[in-house]
């Protein structure tokens, strides 16, 4: 099993910007990659960008130009720098992880998330 705990949401205002960080622990054999989702009520949970262990990236059109996903393997921790919030951009953060680690008493590769963290642009 694998725990994700993402930090660094809050309130900014248009045209801001702010980092979440989402750090992963467990006992973790290997992270295939990491990610980001964002989900606002009534709308369907998104992929905002995700990043493989050898850093290969990938956007969302919305995010492509102003958000920068990055990591750290040795720490298993993924970022996400966004910058020029719009309002639109308000939604809850959720952090994603393919990973390899023990569960149930044996290991797996799964789908992992967290708990998510909001993210509020308004003025």
């Amino acid at each position: 099993q694998v725990q994700l705990v993402e930090s660094g949401g809050g309130l900014v205002q248009p045209g801001g910007s702010l980092r979440v960080s989402c750090a992963a622990s467990g006992v973790i054999f290997s992270i295939h990659a990491m990610g980001w989702y964002r989900q606002v009520p009534g709308k369907q949970r998104e992929l905002v960008a995700d990043i493989t262990s050898e850093g290969n990236t990938n956007y969302a059109d919305f995010a492509k130009g102003r958000f920068t996903i990055s990591r750290d393997n040795a720490k298993n921790t993924v970022y996400l720098q966004m910058n020029s919030l719009k309002p639109d951009d308000t939604a809850v953060y959720y952090c994603t992880a393919d990973a390899v680690a023990t569960y149930a008493g044996g290991i797996k590769r799964d789908h992992y998330w967290g708990q998510g963290t909001q993210v509020t642009v308004s003025s």
